[in-house]
């Protein structure tokens, strides 16, 4: 222990290029702790070098560069996964490659070296960790701000281990959210510099933390009342294949006959207790599904008997010569009803060209964004909150909080990632967003993972990834609105905020009584 002790004090201690070495392994090893690996048992080795090296920096532009090499090793290798979209495009953009995710982690670091810089300027210890802890919080919830909003993997995501082991961990979130657990895990990530009473109380948090998932995820029983029986179409079509647009027939019958199939079983399965409701993936259809009048029939008659169908297509718009990443409702017999709902949250550098790139990324002129979170009344079905693939990763924005849906629908296209840990990270978002709103949420996906989650975050169905078939089960009840749904991130960013006060205080109280005690060591007064 020792030994392990003296070789965290000889890494914290170091400077200039050796310090920023240690920095970017030590982001890179924090990174090993988000979904598929779920590595928990590295935050505190990754977090508490950094607190330990922003201890032993040469003032506040020291511990700044510190925090900026460590975000930098985070991304970077959180974000691997991004070259996979460049790779599809690697005859133009070829020498992106290497740079997609340091690129992406250029532009994220700078706030991370704010909370790093700013803690340093409150005494050492318990305070300037607290302090540390609530920074690291507010800058990871203001990546919502950069660019059209980029909030992937908040740290408090990686509680959500597979099975029941997650389920009680992230049960918390339905209160704070998953900014809140990033607090939370920023706490206990570094409980091995606390005292020994800091220590204690770790164990306390952990202790009610679980107690509190348990209960919670314990005491709620799923009904199937309300909500339709959902059929996920999951087409499996490579990307390389939408992009050469020489298939786009094939592909129209692929979904087609898939969509015939499953809306056979889900009528069986519902029988007449529930509406049937089947659902093709983000820009599953391969054209202008608004302007084709043959398309949308052919589409109801393959769902003959579902109360509606709602598919992933692209559309132009005449009046502002503007393209949309759109999702259709089409209503029987004939599709002749429709209700469209536009992605409001775009990807940046993937549906709209940033204007400080001096290069052309964007295929086309991009997207426009529609104008935010809506909420579907469909006939016969219980209203549903539509969300288009990159939009479920937003928390607290993915249900109109005045006009509150009963379900969340989620279509995504998650081949531009490959078989990597992006569609897995994706996921575990989505299932976040369930805890968070006391939600259920269906998840269309083109070469998957589709799924089924109840108000719990509890997954009830999945088709795996690069598997073509369909997903059918029935969509349970909403919970009722939890405390988060409510009050949204105003609940972790007060927590963060309380939580900076006390460590500010602690730390100029500390500090006042050091001072006290040098200016009079003999115990007399000063």
């Amino acid at each position: 222990m020792m030994s392990l002790y003296n070789l965290y004090m000889k890494l914290a201690r170091l400077h200039g290029w050796r310090a920023d070495l240690a920095m970017l392994l030590a982001g890179g090893v924090y990174a090993l702790a988000f979904p598929p690996l779920h590595a928990v048992v590295v935050l505190p080795v990754a977090f508490c070098l950094l607190a330990l090296a922003i201890d032993h920096a040469a003032g506040w532009r020291g511990a700044a560069r510190r925090g900026f090499m460590f975000a930098m090793g985070l991304y970077t290798v959180g974000l691997y996964w991004l070259m996979y979209a460049i790779l599809l495009r690697a005859d133009d953009f070829w020498w992106l490659v290497p740079l997609a995710s340091p690129g992406c982690a250029l532009i994220l670091a700078p706030l991370s070296a704010l909370s790093a810089g700013l803690s340093r300027l409150v005494p050492r210890g318990t305070g300037r960790l607290m302090v540390l802890s609530a920074l690291w919080t507010l800058t990871d919830m203001a990546r919502v701000y950069v660019f059209s909003g980029f909030p992937w993997n908040p740290p408090g995501s990686v509680w959500e281990f597979p099975g029941l082991a997650g389920d009680i961990m992230i049960q918390p979130a339905a209160w704070i959210g998953v900014d809140g657990l990033t607090l939370l895990t920023c706490i206990v990530a570094l409980a091995p510099l606390y005292g020994r009473m800091g220590r204690w109380a770790c164990l306390v948090l952990m202790v009610a933390w679980v107690g509190c998932g348990a209960v919670r995820f314990s005491s709620i029983h799923d009904t199937y009342l309300h909500n339709p029986e959902i059929v996920l179409v999951q087409g499996n079509v490579p990307e390389t294949d939408k992009i050469a647009g020489n298939s786009d027939v094939a592909i129209f019958r692929r979904y087609l006959a898939l969509t015939h199939q499953g809306v056979a079983q889900g009528l069986q399965q519902a029988g007449a207790t529930r509406p049937v409701v089947f659902a093709w993936p983000e820009s599953a259809f391969p054209g202008l599904l608004l302007e084709d009048d043959i398309a949308r029939p052919m589409i109801m008659r393959a769902g003959q008997g579902a109360a509606a169908g709602i598919i992933g297509t692209v559309r132009w718009l005449e009046d502002d010569h503007h393209w949309r990443n759109s999702m259709v409702a089409l209503m029987p017999p004939d599709a002749a009803g429709t209700m469209v709902y536009d992605k409001a949250h775009l990807v940046p550098f993937g549906e709209y060209q940033p204007a400080f790139l001096p290069f052309h990324v964007v295929p086309g002129e991009g997207m426009t964004p529609g104008p935010g979170v809506r909420t579907w009344h469909l006939p016969g079905i219980a209203p549903v909150g539509p969300l288009i693939c990159y939009e479920v990763i937003f928390s607290g924005q993915v249900a109109d909080p005045h006009d509150r849906p009963d379900w969340l629908m989620n279509s995504t296209n998650d081949a531009w990632y490959g078989n990597s840990a992006g569609p897995r990270q994706h996921l575990a978002a989505v299932r976040l967003r369930a805890v968070e709103e006391g939600l259920p949420v269906a998840r269309a996906a083109n070469t998957g993972i589709s799924a089924v989650f109840d108000g719990r975050g509890h997954e009830l169905a999945r088709l795996g990834w690069d598997r073509q078939g369909v997903l059918v089960h029935a969509v349970p009840d909403a919970l009722p609105c939890t405390f988060f749904g409510r009050y949204g991130r105003l609940v972790p960013l007060l927590l963060a905020g309380v939580m900076g006060l006390c460590g500010l205080w602690r730390g100029i109280v500390r500090d006042r009584t050091i001072w006290k005690k040098r200016a009079c060591p003999s115990g007399g007064s000063v």
